[in-house]
């Protein structure tokens, strides 16, 4: 199953962008508009990673590996769901310039990363390690916490279980 993306009010979104932003910014004050036909995930309070892996587990049918995070609120609550990389059977590039810079527009508390092992194995590389430890170091900088990075395949890792982050 394919991800389909569409904007907050029910567009459908060019297919060059990759981001569904639930919250519409306003000069003076802020509005949060929820639809009532708007994806499972919307609004939901994520705390642990079995969550992210049942609501994202689709993600481990796609042919090539997909580099997704999820921008959190203070309370754990998706903003922001950001395909930053669409890559080949086992790579995709991420620059954490771009993946930070939605991050910072959409006011994220914390950032969770995901991607998924088209092989089915979620077992981290060592590219998976370093872009993990380089990501968290940026975040550290910012004030945006890295929560997890999860892989998804026949089953999922998390980083934070496995104490690697």
């Amino acid at each position: 199953m394919k991800f389909q993306e569409i904007d907050l009010f029910g567009n459908s979104t060019d297919p060059q962008t990759r981001r569904i932003v639930l919250k519409r910014i306003e000069a003076r004050f802020k509005t949060e508009i929820i639809r009532e036909d708007a994806p499972d995930w919307v609004s939901k309070r994520f705390t642990e990673a079995r969550q992210v892996f049942e609501m994202f587990q689709d993600l481990r049918l796609e042919a090539k590996e997909h580099f997704i995070t999820l921008h959190l609120d203070g309370k754990n609550r998706i903003v922001c769901f950001d395909r930053v990389s669409v890559g080949s059977l086992n790579q995709s590039i991420v620059v954490p310039r771009d993946l930070f810079k939605t991050a910072c527009m959409v006011s994220a508390a914390a950032l969770i990363l995901m991607h998924n092992h088209p092989t089915g194995d979620p077992s981290p590389s060592r590219e998976d390690l370093d872009i993990t430890k380089r990501i968290k170091e940026c975040g550290d900088l910012l004030g945006i916490r890295v929560l997890d990075h999860i892989i998804i395949g026949d089953s999922y890792l998390s980083f934070a279980e496995r104490g690697l982050i």
